[in-house]
């Protein structure tokens, strides 16, 4: 189960309802939502002597940061609940934003036309694949409990590679992450179809909000896993 999404579990035989694809607009309006504030807000810091020095700068403040990111991200499906859709729509975006002013970081080390380029690769790889996951009759239940397992992997070898400093283990985790956000973008899509299905009419746009943020995270990580095969630094 997503620990972003209470409705991660798929409903077994469910036919999509008529409002599916609603639903999905309000999702995929959300996302781009959030990865343009996310955009915006790197550029912003990015180019501001004052804001890197204060956040490259201070390792205690990145650090702070990044935790109150990962906090967040684990309480949204708890408060999302609790608060009107408007609500739930400014914690999302807050979170995007707090993402961007993490993410500057990429504008320092690589060339804008790299980060262009790999954030169009990425829109591309990710659109197949949530079409696909979209629209395919099989069950990927399977592909995404392997995607969780691999990411659980992931998590842990990228830690331990912070005190390693191994290049082959970089490189490793790199291709490890193209495919393991891959394999949940399609996952996450399939099951997009389900959540709306379990939700009423009330509910729909916080779920889409949990759906969005889902897929948001997944494209966020594998648009970061390409730049490191794409990205040319500077």
């Amino acid at each position: 189960m997503n620990p972003y999404n209470p409705y991660a579990q798929p409903l077994a035989g469910a036919q999509v309802r008529p409002d599916t694809n609603a639903f999905f607009r309000k999702v995929y309006a959300y996302m781009a939502g959030g990865l343009f504030a996310t955009g915006v807000t790197a550029m912003a810091v990015a180019s501001s002597e004052a804001l890197v020095n204060a956040i490259w700068g201070n390792r205690i403040l990145f650090i702070g940061l990044m935790i109150a990111e990962f906090i967040m991200v684990v309480a949204f499906s708890k408060v999302v609940e609790k608060l009107s859709a408007p609500a739930a729509a400014a914690f999302f975006l807050a979170y995007a934003v707090l993402n961007g002013v993490t993410l500057s970081i990429i504008f320092l080390a690589y060339t804008a036309s790299s980060i262009a380029s790999t954030f169009f690769v990425t829109a591309g790889t990710f659109g197949a694949l949530s079409v696909y996951g979209y629209a395919t009759k099989r069950d990927l239940t399977g592909v995404g409990n392997f995607a969780i397992m691999g990411l659980i992997g992931l998590v842990i070898a990228s830690i331990v590679n912070i005190f390693l400093k191994s290049p082959m283990m970089y490189w490793l985790t790199t291709f490890v992450g193209v495919i393991v956000f891959t394999a949940l973008t399609a996952y996450d899509t399939q099951k997009l179809k389900h959540f709306a299905q379990v939700s009423g009419a009330e509910q729909q746009s916080k779920v889409a909000l949990q759906g969005a943020l889902m897929l948001y995270l997944d494209f966020i990580n594998l648009f970061l896993y390409l730049l490191r095969l794409f990205g040319r630094r500077r």
